[in-house]
């Protein structure tokens, strides 16, 4: 079922005006994303090993992961970001604090630095060569791959219970795919949903690579994939609606190109529903346009757009994004108008 296009000029104008009065708070998995830019025709062999040194000529950092949602909420228009999250204290969390300063909506004062923690990093090789359009080769991945101390754990906990009665919206993002390795614990998760529970007008979204099932009370943001390992030999639009009666709030799976499958257990039988996609025309990078998807959803929602007008506003952002090749993509209000006319 595809209901008629959800967006239009007159309700994305709203929108736009009413995101600078919103405080939206961001809990999970805070990575650097560190590109280096690597020239092809400055490479040389390595005397001692006889392969090729790639010469890199500039680094780009940026906030990765969840950071992704808050350079998408920022860029949006949001007037206040509320990072809840644990980075190392160490020279990648020193140069994702730098990032972070350069957003000035952004409010820091809840993201605890660890001693003994990595800051999670993602390091991207971009390889640049004449003629042709820039290469990513293989990632470099740092991540914490034990558990979260207790400690730490309780500090978060905490900082979100202090601030959840001024949020509008929160984002959650459980990135790490190793159990309890991440922010978002077991213990998390059973806060998240008390909270939830307590207050289920405010959209709490959040996305799991690896436990979008075991969230309960808050609105789940699947990519296709995501959804099909969880599917247990149900079809796509089944296993949507079972996630959805499974959290007791909306379901929003992306689909690429072809939008949001949105499910709902408010609505009538249950029956997703398809949100059309904005075509991206040219080249495409899909790195981070689940999270811009997310940005997107949550904003608009929180804005007042219904539950199709967000997910359609979300995928009108991704559409932006994913046309910025070799970056963390974002999309400014202007961009947006652009697009829509």
């Amino acid at each position: 079922m595809t209901p008629d296009d959800p967006l239009t000029e007159e309700v994305i104008e709203p929108i736009l005006k009413r995101l600078p009065d919103l405080k939206v708070g961001v809990l999970g998995d805070l990575f650097l994303d560190r590109y280096l830019d690597i020239d092809a025709a400055l490479t040389e062999p390595s005397v001692e090993t006889g392969l090729d040194a790639y010469q890199v000529t500039r680094v780009r950092s940026y906030p990765g992961a969840v950071g992704t949602v808050i350079s998408n909420l920022a860029a949006l228009g949001v007037g206040r970001i509320i990072p809840l999250s644990v980075i190392g204290d160490d020279g990648e969390g020193h140069e994702l604090r730098q990032a972070l300063d350069k957003l000035a909506v952004v409010d820091t004062n809840r993201l605890f630095c660890w001693d003994g923690r990595r800051t999670p990093t993602y390091m991207k090789p971009i390889l640049h060569r004449a003629g042709e359009p820039p290469r990513e080769l293989n990632r470099l991945d740092i991540k914490n791959r034990t558990p979260l101390p207790s400690a730490a754990e309780d500090l978060v906990r905490k900082a979100l219970d202090k601030v959840w009665d001024e949020l509008d919206a929160l984002v959650v993002l459980d990135q790490v795919s190793e159990a309890d390795c991440g922010v978002v614990t077991a213990r998390m998760r059973e806060r998240i949903a008390e909270l939830g529970a307590a207050r289920p007008e405010r959209l709490i979204l959040a996305d799991s690579r690896e436990r979008i099932a075991l969230f309960r009370n808050t609105a789940l943001k699947p990519n296709r994939q995501e959804c099909l390992v969880a599917a247990k030999g149900q079809e796509l639009t089944a296993v949507v609606a079972r996630l959805s009666r499974q959290a007791g709030r909306p379901v929003f799976c992306t689909c690429g190109d072809e939008g949001i499958l949105l499910a709902d257990p408010g609505r009538m039988d249950g029956t997703p529903v398809r949100i059309a996609g904005y075509p991206a025309d040219g080249p495409t990078d899909p790195v981070g346009a689940g999270d811009s998807t997310s940005a997107g959803i949550v904003c608009a929602h929180a804005a007042g757009a219904t539950l199709e007008q967000a997910a359609a506003f979300g995928c009108l952002v991704a559409s932006i994004t994913v046309r910025q090749i070799g970056t963390t993509g974002t999309a400014t209000p202007e961009q947006i108008r652009r697009r829509m006319s």
